[in-house]
């Protein structure tokens, strides 16, 4: 798999969730190479704390692929996904991980814990970290930049 193309996608949606004034984080399912689900952090805009891009992408993958079992998938996310987020991986039994850019205030699976790779846990996932990791923390620096201007 190219991880770069699939996370340039990502940052499309990161890009989509700026644009209506979203800390712009942008994530997408990937299965046997096709796109399943594609989605970006609606927060403020549903009015839902737990509209995180990698929430939505899980449950749009979870209805197109008619299973809550999402074995097989990857999950592409611009930023370090939060506990919230990196507990629905496991949950949903998501493979592989591969994001851009760390979140040392809320990361869950490199900065402040690992959440995915826990060994109690009946699920871990395969992580891959620091995919177009400037470009992602990039989107993230300019949104808070204007946010603050």
């Amino acid at each position: 798999m190219d991880h770069r193309y699939y996370m340039a996608l990502a940052l499309k949606e990161a890009q989509k969730a700026f644009d209506l004034g979203e800390v712009p984080v942008g994530a997408l399912m990937v299965k046997d190479g096709e796109i399943v689900s594609r989605a970006h952090n609606l927060r403020e805009t549903n009015h839902d704390p737990t509209a995180h891009a990698e929430v939505l992408a899980i449950r749009q993958a979870a209805r197109a692929l008619q299973t809550w079992r999402l074995t097989g998938t990857t999950l592409y996310v611009t930023v370090e996904p939060c506990p919230m987020c990196a507990g629905a991986i496991v949950q949903a039994r998501v493979d592989t991980l591969v994001y851009g850019a760390i979140d040392p205030k809320a990361g869950a699976v490199d900065s402040l814990m690992n959440l995915v790779q826990f060994p109690r846990f009946n699920h871990q996932v395969h992580v891959i970290p620091g995919v177009m990791e400037e470009e992602c923390r990039e989107i993230i620096r300019r949104f808070f930049a204007e946010l603050r201007g």
